[in-house]
């Protein structure tokens, strides 16, 4: 079903410049203007807790979790081994799970217990560029699932740690 899935979104991909554009933008370029948002969340709020929260969820799920299941448990990415529409250039690492889907599911998921309307910006965002990634051929989409469900829960424990303290 993962390579089904795979497929399918995939075949969007090579059919069209300015989709193909379009999935390129939201694949590498979206994070970035996600963070300059959460940024200005802070800075305009004053938020410094939601600021840590958000901080140390990405650091768990991102550098901790990610990097230790990557150490032991490694999947090729998409076009190591397939014919695909790579439309994102990515170097041969593992993909399991998402770097990308882990930092930005902790990070919305921060987001939510502060701000909920936000939220739904970043949990919106942070979807495109999940499915951007398969579309673009460097992700499956059990790499993006998994990854969401790390970056949630790795912000839900931070937030119920902080909010004991």
């Amino acid at each position: 079903m993962n390579q089904q899935i795979f497929y399918y979104l995939n075949s969007f991909a090579g059919r069209s410049v300015w989709f193909d554009d379009l999935i390129i933008f939201f694949g590498t370029h979206l994070a970035y203007i996600l963070v300059a948002v959460f940024l200005l969340i802070v800075v305009k709020n004053k938020n410094w807790k939601m600021f840590f929260v958000s901080v140390i969820s990405v650091f768990l799920s991102r550098a901790v979790i990610t990097e230790i299941i990557r150490f032991f448990y490694y999947v090729p990415r998409p076009f190591i081994n397939n014919v695909v529409h790579q439309l994102i250039f990515h170097e041969t690492s593992g993909s399991f799970p998402s770097g990308h889907a882990t930092f930005f599911f902790a990070l919305a998921m921060a987001i939510f217990f502060f701000h909920k309307k936000w939220s739904i910006l970043f949990f919106a965002g942070v979807t495109l560029i999940g499915v951007a990634r398969i579309i673009a051929g460097v992700h499956w989409p059990i790499d993006i699932l998994v990854g969401a469900i790390i970056g949630i829960l790795s912000a839900v424990f931070i937030y119920r740690i902080s909010h004991k303290y």
